[in-house]
């Protein structure tokens, strides 16, 4: 039945032109034809197909052909597969190439990751032929295949190890690589566009060389959104692997090819990196400047170039490692400031190859003027203190030891003052002030005397240290990393320096301590401690009068309730607790001993 149709309409069309065809003998075609390919008739549709009197049916409504034939294609196996494949690639020939782009497209469209990886596979080739025949109108319809494609491919999973990369275990590795064999001619056009000029144009006729120049610009354009898109996705996402691990790699050379891109269409790899700094200009075209460069696809190809080096021999070497951190220092913030652990990781690796380069000690202050040398160790406080992966956290401290070495004396006494007003959180304040003690040791060294960490400088600083947050109810258990490290400064200041010396100026600011510091945080311990003896007191009776019962038990300390835990768990958090008042005493009681000593001298 359907053939017979199918025969019928196109016997019919065959004596009108195209454009008398009715809406009617679309529709027969398309639905009786869809059908025969479906129901097997492959060889009879591919006769009628081929005859020389049904082309410019063929020309006009065989694209609407193309769902049947390409599920056929991917399926591989069935037995009417070479005239399917006979019939598609006279479609190709032989079709308009905006309804067959059109067709094909829709054909992309998948959900399910191993068909989105072999549809790409079948359907980039023909998109590339389809889009050749376009001629110079292309740029558009190559912006939105090449959107299409990015779409499906940010389907697919991400590889993430060495293995799952070598086995293409998603297919992506395939995808990227036929990805770049589909752009390829197109890069090579917009090439070869750039290096001729328009000239020859402008000389014969103005405006046909400024058609010229737009139609230029649109490819060029169109192939720098590709560009950019790749490089926040899947660029960003993966982690790139180094030749050492794994000498051949699909997913570096993908990204190796992007920014060689990127240079072909004449797009500066060292300007982009340092677009931050560089004043916003006018650039041609019809896309604004924050759209045409994203920043998060700048930051992608900061990371590719200084943790990866790629493209590295592009850049001059005049660029200075300061100048380098200024620029990446915008990217750095960008990464480090989302929630996404890949972003966060790149952030972190892309900051310390910045600062590895440095000399120590080099960085002066008036960088913390700037806005991002602030914002970023913001952010690595975050990381540091709520990312959820340990790895994470522990090398976002170690990049903010690296960046603190590399800080001049009075950059890092800034440095500490900010982070002392802004951390909030009791173990990177604890962790300051053991640098701060760090510089003060260095500083009391014969022949290292400073102005920062002596003396009249000094004194705000140690009053800022020397503190505590809330006087005698100050949470003693929440502020305890800061407590205790400034009690070890105090104390090793009262040990390192000599009363007849004062470098510090500790000996003469000894007495504003004790009022500010000492006798608040004995107050607190006493206070914090009688709580806690009473509530193990009270948890412990609690205990004895239940000895047969397995009950759990719910324990206020100040304002917090505990968790319930079992009797014996709770008297251990108590029996901790008070452990910990102790040792905040034990040190006190040290100091006085040590103060008393010195003042005798």
């Amino acid at each position: 039945m359907a053939l017979e149709q199918f025969s019928d309409v196109v016997q019919r069309c065959q004596a009108l032109p195209d454009d008398a065809y009715t809406t009617e003998d679309h529709d027969v075609f398309t639905i009786s034809g869809r059908t025969c390919i479906e129901e097997g008739n492959s060889a009879q549709v591919l006769s009628i197909i081929l005859d020389e009197k049904n082309q410019d049916i063929v020309r006009c409504m065989g694209w609407n052909l193309l769902p049947p034939l390409i599920q056929v294609l991917l399926k591989k196996e069935d037995e009417k597969l070479s005239q399917c494949l006979a019939i598609f690639n006279h479609l190709l020939k032989t079709c308009r190439p905006k309804e067959l782009l059109i067709g094909l497209l829709e054909q992309l469209e998948q959900d399910d990751p191993d068909t989105i990886a072999e549809s790409l596979h079948l359907l980039m080739n023909p998109l590339q032929k389809v889009l050749l025949c376009l001629g110079s109108r292309k740029a558009s319809s190559l912006g939105m295949t090449l959107s299409s494609v990015l779409d499906q491919v940010a389907k697919l999973p991400l590889p993430l190890t060495k293995e799952q990369e070598e086995d293409d275990v998603f297919s992506l590795c395939r995808c990227c690589t036929d990805l770049i064999d589909f752009v390829r001619p197109f890069v090579h056009e917009a090439k070869q566009n750039l290096l001729n000029g328009v000239a020859q144009h402008e000389s014969t006729n103005k405006m046909s060389g400024e058609q010229a120049r737009e139609k230029e610009d649109e490819l060029r354009t169109e192939l720098l959104k590709f560009c950019m898109k790749t490089l926040s996705h899947p660029l960003l996402e993966l982690q790139l692997k180094d030749p050492d691990t794994l000498p051949v790699s699909p997913l570096r050379n993908f990204a190796t090819e992007i920014l060689n891109t990127l240079c072909a269409i004449r797009e500066s790899i060292p300007s982009l990196v340092h677009q931050p700094l560089l004043k916003k200009k006018q650039v041609p075209g019809f896309l604004e400047e924050e759209v045409r460069y994203p920043k998060e696809s700048l930051a992608s190809l900061a990371h590719l170039v200084f943790v990866h080096h790629l493209a590295a021999g592009t850049f001059p070497s005049v660029f200075s490692p300061v100048f380098c951190l200024r620029c990446n220092m915008e990217h750095i913030s960008l990464l480090l400031s989302r929630t996404e652990e890949a972003r966060i990781q790149k952030g972190l690796e892309l900051y310390e190859k910045s600062l590895v380069r440095l000399e120590e000690g080099s960085l002066p202050a008036d960088l913390l003027e700037i806005r991002t040398f602030l914002t970023v160790p913001q952010n690595l406080v975050k990381v540091m203190t709520i990312c959820s992966r340990h790895d994470l956290r522990t090398r976002g401290l170690k990049v903010l030891q690296l960046s603190i070495d590399k800080f001049d004396t009075e950059a890092k006494y800034n440095f500490f003052q900010y982070m002392l007003k802004t951390s909030n959180h009791s173990g990177v304040e604890g962790y300051i002030i053991k640098n701060i003690k760090n510089q003060i040791d260095v500083a009391l060294r014969p022949g290292n005397s400073n102005t920062w960490f002596e003396g009249t400088h000094l004194l705000p600083l140690l009053r800022k240290v020397l503190s505590l947050p809330d006087g005698p109810e100050t949470d003693l258990l929440q502020y305890l990393d800061r407590i205790m490290e400034s009690l070890n400064l105090l104390r090793y200041l009262v040990i390192r320096d000599k009363v007849t010396e004062n470098q510090t100026g500790i000996w003469t600011e000894l007495y504003k301590i004790e009022d500010s510091f000492l006798k608040p945080l004995r107050v607190g311990v006493n206070m914090s401690r009688a709580h806690y003896e009473r509530e193990l007191h009270d948890t412990m009776e609690t205990k004895r009068g239940r000895a047969k019962e397995e009950s759990l038990l719910s324990v206020s300390v100040g304002s917090e309730k505990l968790p319930n835990m079992t009797p014996e768990s709770q008297i251990q958090a108590l029996h901790s607790a008070l452990h910990t008042f102790d040792m905040i005493e034990s040190v006190l009681v040290r100091i006085e001993e040590l103060t008393e000593a010195k003042e005798k001298c």
